[in-house]
């Protein structure tokens, strides 16, 4: 069986242009038109509700332009959110004159966007329980109904990142009928070789005596330091996601942070039927590429890539070079059906 193995950046130059002062004039009322179809699209946004028993989950949805009766259905993007923080934080934080909002990115990419608040995190209710990966699969369960009957889809793309990658992959495994594409970032199969899955392996005690764990301020800046790498990431974007995320306090569900200890492998690779794009950063420390491509090799559809991002740690969506990830995934998204099976 081969290994794609890629690697790739994204770079783009801008030309310079001379005009002469004679043309200038007449090249007004193109220049305008041109600049008036360069403005970025209105992106339009919902807020809805699924109920899992009698806790109420949260659902954040962005896309261009408002749905309207008998239009085509556009593509769908589910993003899953991971341990530390919530969906609309991970997804659609607004830093003033950056573009962090990956729920912006694929909404003027031509996606219908979705993404929720586990039971426990941010806007959705909390049922007590630690929000394992179990639980976490039951969350997206109790959403189907909701996309179903507002998409007109019955099959979505699906992204988690970190253990929100481990949610999604379990969820494709358990509900196959509902599962387009998946893109899983910054994953950890069976953790081995991992320096933070075994600074969580030392801190099993105290993760099985509550169902919630301390998460401050300094624990979100940590995320952006304990790789090693700081300089990939913008100080001011960290700032941003701690102002937002911290309104929702200080402890948050454990039970990821417990899973990802003591329990893996939670996914059976074999089991996982839809097309699956892989990206690590090359810095990781979550996982390791001899983990993560024993898992990639044993994914039963030919249809699969595993991609390894340069100069980018665990938390990719953030760096500074998360072009690299939404390009790779635009190209997962928009490739051509094979033209012989």
């Amino acid at each position: 069986m081969s290994v794609r193995l890629v690697a790739r950046r994204s770079i783009i130059k801008s030309a310079g242009l001379g005009i002469g002062a004679g043309v200038v004039s007449g090249l007004a009322a193109a220049h305008a038109q041109g600049a008036a179809q360069a403005a970025p699209a209105e992106i339009w946004s919902s807020e809805y509700w699924a109920h899992k028993g009698d806790v109420k989950l949260n659902l954040w949805r962005k896309r261009v332009g408002a749905p309207a009766a008998g239009a085509s259905p556009l593509p769908v993007l589910y993003l899953v959110h991971g341990s530390s923080l919530s969906a609309r934080s991970s997804y659609d934080l607004q830093v003033p004159g950056q573009d962090y909002s990956f729920m912006d990115v694929f909404a003027r990419a031509g996606f219908d966007v979705w993404t929720l608040d586990h039971d426990g995190f941010g806007y959705s209710g909390s049922s007590g329980n630690n929000s394992d990966i179990a639980s976490r699969v039951e969350d997206l369960k109790a959403t189907m109904p909701v996309l179903l009957s507002e998409t007109g889809r019955s099959k979505f793309h699906f992204f988690g990142e970190s253990s929100g990658s481990i949610s999604a992959a379990k969820f494709a495994q358990d509900v196959p009928e509902h599962v387009d594409r998946l893109v899983l970032a910054a994953s950890t199969y069976k953790g081995e070789g991992a320096a933070e899955i075994q600074r969580r392996r030392d801190q099993i005690a105290e993760l099985r005596a509550n169902p919630r764990r301390k998460r401050d301020a300094g624990m979100i800046r940590s995320i952006f330091s304990r790789d090693g790498h700081p300089g990939i990431y913008d100080p001011a974007m960290v700032e941003a996601l701690v102002t937002t995320e911290m309104k929702f306090g200080d402890t948050i569900p454990a039970g990821t942070y417990t899973d990802m200890a003591v329990n893996l492998p939670i996914v059976d690779p074999t089991k996982v039927k839809s097309p699956v794009l892989m990206t690590r950063g090359e810095w990781d420390g979550n996982s390791t590429d001899a983990d993560l491509l024993d898992f990639f090799r044993q994914l039963p559809n030919g249809d699969r890539q595993y991609v390894i991002l340069p100069n980018t740690a665990h938390s990719e969506g953030f760096s500074k070079n998360r072009q690299m990830l939404s390009y790779v995934m635009k190209n997962f998204f928009n490739e051509p059906a094979p033209a012989a099976s």
